[in-house]
Protein backbone atom coordinates (compact mmCIF):
# COMPACT_ATOMS: atom_id res chain seq x y z
CA UNK A 1 0.00 0.00 0.00
CA UNK A 2 1.02 3.34 -0.42
CA UNK A 3 0.36 6.88 1.02
CA UNK A 4 0.59 10.35 0.05
CA UNK A 5 2.88 12.41 2.97
CA UNK A 6 0.43 14.37 4.88
CA UNK A 7 0.45 18.55 4.53
CA UNK A 8 2.46 19.73 7.33
CA UNK A 9 0.82 22.36 9.45
CA UNK A 10 2.77 26.02 9.87
CA UNK A 11 3.45 27.38 13.03
CA UNK A 12 0.99 30.75 13.95
CA UNK A 13 4.42 32.68 13.17
CA UNK A 14 5.90 31.46 10.26
CA UNK A 15 6.27 33.78 7.62
CA UNK A 16 5.92 31.27 4.75
CA UNK A 17 2.27 30.91 5.35
CA UNK A 18 0.19 31.07 2.14
CA UNK A 19 -3.70 31.18 1.98
CA UNK A 20 -4.12 27.73 0.90
CA UNK A 21 -2.05 26.70 4.55
CA UNK A 22 -2.86 25.18 7.43
CA UNK A 23 -1.81 26.84 11.10
CA UNK A 24 -1.76 25.01 13.77
CA UNK A 25 -3.04 26.29 17.26
CA UNK A 26 -0.25 26.33 19.87
CA UNK A 27 -2.34 25.66 23.36
CA UNK A 28 -0.67 24.57 26.88
CA UNK A 29 -0.88 21.01 25.41
CA UNK A 30 0.95 21.75 22.46
CA UNK A 31 3.79 19.08 22.26
CA UNK A 32 3.86 17.67 25.15
CA UNK A 33 6.69 15.60 25.82
CA UNK A 34 10.28 16.38 24.28
CA UNK A 35 10.91 17.49 20.85
CA UNK A 36 13.23 17.37 18.22
CA UNK A 37 13.44 20.38 15.50
CA UNK A 38 15.48 19.70 11.96
CA UNK A 39 16.10 21.86 9.61
CA UNK A 40 13.39 22.00 6.62
CA UNK A 41 15.40 21.18 4.37
CA UNK A 42 14.40 22.39 -0.01
CA UNK A 43 13.85 19.31 -2.18
CA UNK A 44 11.28 17.25 -3.39
CA UNK A 45 9.48 15.02 -0.84
CA UNK A 46 10.13 11.35 -2.15
CA UNK A 47 8.80 8.45 0.00
CA UNK A 48 10.81 5.01 -0.77
CA UNK A 49 9.43 1.44 0.33
CA UNK A 50 11.08 -2.37 -0.32
CA UNK A 51 9.35 -2.61 -3.54
CA UNK A 52 9.61 1.01 -4.91
CA UNK A 53 9.16 4.72 -4.58
CA UNK A 54 7.21 7.85 -5.29
CA UNK A 55 7.96 11.75 -4.91
CA UNK A 56 4.88 13.32 -2.91
CA UNK A 57 2.36 12.51 -5.94
CA UNK A 58 1.78 8.71 -5.25
CA UNK A 59 1.62 8.55 -9.19
CA UNK A 60 4.80 10.80 -10.27
CA UNK A 61 5.91 10.28 -13.40
CA UNK A 62 9.58 10.24 -14.52
CA UNK A 63 12.30 13.06 -14.25
CA UNK A 64 16.11 13.16 -14.18
CA UNK A 65 15.76 14.47 -11.14
CA UNK A 66 14.86 11.42 -9.33
CA UNK A 67 16.98 9.50 -11.19
CA UNK A 68 20.16 9.57 -8.01
CA UNK A 69 17.13 8.36 -5.55
CA UNK A 70 16.37 5.61 -7.79
CA UNK A 71 19.56 4.44 -7.92
CA UNK A 72 20.04 4.50 -3.85
CA UNK A 73 16.77 2.53 -3.72
CA UNK A 74 18.21 -0.19 -5.79
CA UNK A 75 21.00 -0.26 -3.55
CA UNK A 76 18.60 -0.41 0.01
CA UNK A 77 15.20 -0.92 -0.74
CA UNK A 78 15.46 -4.67 -0.28
CA UNK A 79 16.80 -3.66 3.21
CA UNK A 80 13.83 -1.62 4.48
CA UNK A 81 11.19 -3.86 6.38
CA UNK A 82 8.13 -5.32 4.91
CA UNK A 83 5.36 -2.86 5.23
CA UNK A 84 7.59 0.27 6.25
CA UNK A 85 8.55 3.36 4.66
CA UNK A 86 11.36 5.73 4.52
CA UNK A 87 10.33 9.49 4.11
CA UNK A 88 12.82 12.72 3.02
CA UNK A 89 14.11 14.94 0.88
CA UNK A 90 15.38 14.73 -2.65
CA UNK A 91 17.83 17.13 -2.85
CA UNK A 92 19.62 16.28 -6.59
CA UNK A 93 17.98 19.31 -7.84
CA UNK A 94 18.44 23.01 -6.81
CA UNK A 95 15.33 24.46 -5.84
CA UNK A 96 14.94 27.87 -4.38
CA UNK A 97 18.22 27.21 -2.69
CA UNK A 98 21.36 26.09 -4.06
CA UNK A 99 23.12 23.18 -1.57
CA UNK A 100 27.03 23.13 -2.03
CA UNK A 101 28.60 20.27 0.61
CA UNK A 102 25.58 17.90 0.99
CA UNK A 103 26.74 14.36 2.40
CA UNK A 104 23.81 12.60 -0.07
CA UNK A 105 20.99 13.53 -2.32
CA UNK A 106 18.57 11.66 0.04
CA UNK A 107 17.86 13.24 3.72
CA UNK A 108 15.58 10.84 5.53
CA UNK A 109 12.72 13.15 7.93
CA UNK A 110 10.68 9.94 9.30
CA UNK A 111 9.88 6.62 8.93
CA UNK A 112 6.59 4.62 9.33
CA UNK A 113 5.82 1.13 9.61
CA UNK A 114 3.86 -1.52 9.01
CA UNK A 115 1.10 -0.45 11.16
CA UNK A 116 1.80 3.00 9.62
CA UNK A 117 2.67 4.52 12.58
CA UNK A 118 5.57 7.16 12.04
CA UNK A 119 8.47 5.77 14.99
CA UNK A 120 10.03 7.91 17.44
CA UNK A 121 12.74 9.85 17.22
CA UNK A 122 15.80 7.39 18.72
CA UNK A 123 13.98 4.36 16.03
CA UNK A 124 14.31 7.02 13.13
CA UNK A 125 18.06 7.34 13.71
CA UNK A 126 18.91 3.53 14.35
CA UNK A 127 17.49 2.53 10.75
CA UNK A 128 18.70 5.51 9.45
CA UNK A 129 22.04 4.22 10.77
CA UNK A 130 21.61 0.57 9.89
CA UNK A 131 20.83 1.58 6.31
CA UNK A 132 23.38 4.27 5.46
CA UNK A 133 21.07 6.98 5.00
CA UNK A 134 21.32 10.91 6.28
CA UNK A 135 19.35 12.35 8.83
CA UNK A 136 18.20 15.61 8.37
CA UNK A 137 20.22 17.87 10.24
CA UNK A 138 18.92 18.38 14.29
CA UNK A 139 18.78 21.74 15.74
CA UNK A 140 17.21 21.20 18.97
CA UNK A 141 16.35 18.19 20.85
CA UNK A 142 14.42 18.75 24.59
CA UNK A 143 11.10 19.92 26.22
CA UNK A 144 8.68 22.21 24.00
CA UNK A 145 9.34 26.30 24.75
CA UNK A 146 7.99 28.12 22.57
CA UNK A 147 10.17 31.15 23.98
CA UNK A 148 13.13 29.73 22.72
CA UNK A 149 12.09 27.83 19.50
CA UNK A 150 11.15 31.36 18.38
CA UNK A 151 14.67 32.80 18.60
CA UNK A 152 15.93 30.41 16.39
CA UNK A 153 17.83 32.41 13.62
CA UNK A 154 19.11 30.99 10.34
CA UNK A 155 21.02 32.69 7.42
CA UNK A 156 17.88 32.68 5.02
CA UNK A 157 20.07 32.36 1.99
CA UNK A 158 20.66 28.55 2.93
CA UNK A 159 17.81 27.54 5.44
CA UNK A 160 14.34 26.80 4.16
CA UNK A 161 13.04 26.59 8.03
CA UNK A 162 12.78 24.15 10.63
CA UNK A 163 10.01 21.04 11.56
CA UNK A 164 9.00 20.58 14.62
CA UNK A 165 7.89 17.02 16.18
CA UNK A 166 7.67 14.68 19.16
CA UNK A 167 10.49 12.28 20.26
CA UNK A 168 7.58 9.90 20.49
CA UNK A 169 5.74 8.06 17.54
CA UNK A 170 2.40 8.56 16.19
CA UNK A 171 -0.91 7.04 14.59
CA UNK A 172 -1.21 8.61 10.94
CA UNK A 173 -4.63 10.41 11.98
CA UNK A 174 -2.60 12.20 14.30
CA UNK A 175 0.31 13.64 11.91
CA UNK A 176 -1.60 17.23 12.46
CA UNK A 177 -0.54 17.31 16.62
CA UNK A 178 2.84 16.12 16.15
CA UNK A 179 4.51 17.99 13.89
CA UNK A 180 4.56 21.55 12.76
CA UNK A 181 6.96 24.01 10.31
CA UNK A 182 8.30 27.02 10.06
CA UNK A 183 8.90 28.62 6.70
CA UNK A 184 10.96 31.64 5.42
CA UNK A 185 9.10 34.70 3.80
CA UNK A 186 8.89 34.49 0.54
CA UNK A 187 10.09 31.18 0.10
CA UNK A 188 8.99 29.46 -3.54
CA UNK A 189 6.85 26.14 -3.11
CA UNK A 190 5.65 25.38 -6.57
CA UNK A 191 7.13 22.71 -8.71
CA UNK A 192 6.74 24.78 -11.51
CA UNK A 193 9.92 26.38 -11.79
CA UNK A 194 12.20 23.63 -11.60
CA UNK A 195 10.26 20.66 -13.22
CA UNK A 196 9.83 22.03 -16.14
CA UNK A 197 13.31 23.62 -16.56
CA UNK A 198 17.34 21.98 -17.48
CA UNK A 199 18.26 20.38 -13.99
CA UNK A 200 21.04 21.58 -11.95
CA UNK A 201 22.06 19.39 -9.43
CA UNK A 202 23.37 20.78 -5.75
CA UNK A 203 26.60 20.02 -4.66
CA UNK A 204 27.42 16.60 -3.73
CA UNK A 205 30.51 15.99 -1.37
CA UNK A 206 31.98 13.22 -3.05
CA UNK A 207 30.23 12.97 -6.14
CA UNK A 208 30.08 9.02 -6.87
CA UNK A 209 29.23 8.26 -3.47
CA UNK A 210 25.78 7.59 -2.32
Amino acid sequence: MRFKYPRTPHLPWSPGVSRDDMVVEVSPEFMKGPVVITEKMDGENTTLYRDGLHARSLDSRHHPSRNWVKNLHGCVGHQIPYGYRICGENLFAQHSIAYEDLASYFYVFSVWDENNRCLGWSDTVKICSQLGLQLVPTLYEGAWDEARVRTLTFDLERVEGYVVRTRTGFEFADFGSHVAKWVRSGHVQTDDHWMHAAVKANGLRGAEEI
